[in-house]
């Protein structure tokens, strides 16, 4: 990687304070998915180095939440700075291990510095409350105050939007962060660590714990010092995760998987329907949570949809993400392109017509054709739980309550977008679907003025707006009484 600031690729672990980077531990290879090249490779770190961050980390505490609303603003407000000052080469280093083009990357590192300049402010609007005595002689006060240190699981979709985030909020809050990235990406995570440490985060408010997932997330969320766990990955690990959490009755923020529906009704603009699909379906590759999934397409408008989605489909440019102009990039492994190709060819056999891509590029490769799949039925595959790939799957509806139904018949519910131009309908419609965030005629709704999170099992909590930062506070009430 060619960076202008070379420093920023951190192959360490970060535990209280302190870069670890014995040769004595192990070492994980972390793999370009575009090329399959080691990029570099960060330690697996022990048993001891995860007690030791938690212990920093609640030693910690009680320092930073005594530091007043503006000086935690001024030192996030700081590491925003330095986030967007350095977005190229956070950039190249998010392609190189995740794979997303370079223009998603850039987009996305921009996205981390809104976050952390958010949060910054919103340190600054910790509110409490002054509520009205039932006695004449009492005088009752409500605070809100940090929960203490946090646990922050975070996922290879966004590594670093996803790590500012959650860090921003739990950091702005006054509480400590002990984090793990996932595996496949840490150094967007420990990039963004080394920027926290210049903008001037105390010794042990941040550790950053690399390695194995299955055994850092188990030691976080089974250590009764840590009060808080937030978790971003699969159904299953969010449920076991929880489970987890239950023994020491830990505060939990999950947000796990999704199926987002897509509906274009027969009064839609098909032009800026078509638009919207191109952006809600194959941006980052469809690796995203928010991704729409199953495209409810009324019969009216089904072949004139399905049409001009094909046209612009067969337009996009795949390749690595690191040469400009890249639309596409490839999956995150082999696995996930295995996957995919199941899935596809599963529902090929089941009856479904592939009107575009449907294949892996190469053999061997992890780039997968963008793919347009009809006669697509609800019971298949393809529509369950997310793909987290560049595949669309287009299914007829004919009256408003059909397509509304379907787009809840799943047991997540994270997102929905619908396109109609009848303002009654979007009412209608938006009050009905089970989601926790809906967008109208638009597809790209995600930023961080707006709470981020779903419903049923897509998760528990919010992120974002102001709801991200009372994720981590505790309200507190006293009670003034013989006055």
């Amino acid at each position: 990687m060619k960076l202008q600031c070379a420093s920023l690729f951190e192959q360490s672990a970060y535990v209280g304070g302190a870069w670890v980077d014995s040769t004595s531990l192990p070492r994980i290879p972390v793999t370009n998915p575009s090329t399959h090249e080691v990029v570099g490779s960060v330690p697996q770190v022990t048993a001891e180095q995860i007690d030791e961050a938690i212990t920093c980390a609640k030693t910690a505490f009680g320092e930073w939440r005594a530091w007043s609303s503006r000086e935690r603003a001024v030192v996030l407000r700081e590491w925003a700075r330095l986030v967007e000052t350095h977005r190229d080469d956070l950039a190249i280093i998010l392609c190189s291990e995740q794979g997303k083009p370079l223009h998603e990357a850039r987009a996305e590192v921009t996205q981390a510095a809104n976050y952390l300049d958010w949060f910054s402010e919103e340190a600054r609007r910790i509110y409490g409350d002054n509520l009205p005595a039932p006695r004449r002689n009492q005088r009752i006060r409500v605070l809100r105050q940090p929960i203490g240190v946090c646990g922050a699981m975070t996922a290879w979709t966004f590594p670093s939007s996803m790590v500012a985030r959650r860090i921003g909020a739990a950091l702005a809050a006054g509480c400590t962060v002990v984090h793990h990235p996932d595996s496949q990406t840490p150094f967007s995570a420990l990039a963004l660590c080394v920027l926290g440490e210049s903008a001037g985060l105390p010794r042990g408010v941040l550790s950053v714990l690399t390695g194995d997932d299955e055994s850092v997330r188990t030691a976080l969320v089974s250590d009764a010092r840590v009060r808080k766990v937030s978790f971003t990955g699969s159904i299953d690990d969010g449920k076991r995760l929880m489970g987890l959490s239950s023994t020491t009755i830990k505060k939990v923020s999950l947000e796990l998987g999704a199926n987002c529906p897509f509906i274009v009704f027969n009064d839609a603009d098909i032009e800026l329907a078509v638009k919207g699909a191109i952006d809600a379906r194959f941006r980052h590759s469809g690796q995203a949570a928010m991704c729409a999934n199953r495209f409810l397409v009324h019969a009216d408008v089904y072949e004139a949809f399905v049409a001009r989605l094909v046209a612009k489909v067969s337009t996009l440019k795949l390749g690595d993400g690191m040469v400009e102009g890249v639309q596409i990039g490839p999956l995150i492994s082999d696995t996930a392109v295995a996957r995919l190709e199941i899935l596809v060819d599963d529902a090929v056999h089941a009856g479904a017509t592939v009107v575009a891509g449907g294949s892996r590029l190469t053999v061997g490769s992890n780039f997968f054709r963008p793919t347009i799949l009809t006669d697509v039925h609800p019971e298949m595959g393809v529509c369950g739980d997310e793909i987290l790939g560049p595949v669309a799957s287009v299914l007829r509806f004919k009256e408003d309550d059909e397509a509304i139904t379907l787009a809840n018949a799943t047991r997540t519910g994270l997102a929905a977008y619908f396109y109609t131009t009848d303002i009654s309908r979007s009412f209608r419609v938006m009050e009905a679907l089970e989601c926790g965030v809906v967008g109208i005629n638009d597809s790209l709704v995600f930023n961080e003025v707006a709470p981020f999170g779903g419903i049923k099992e897509s998760g528990i909590g919010r992120e974002g707006a102001h709801s991200g930062i009372e994720e981590y506070l505790e309200p507190k009430y006293v009670c003034f009484g013989n006055l």
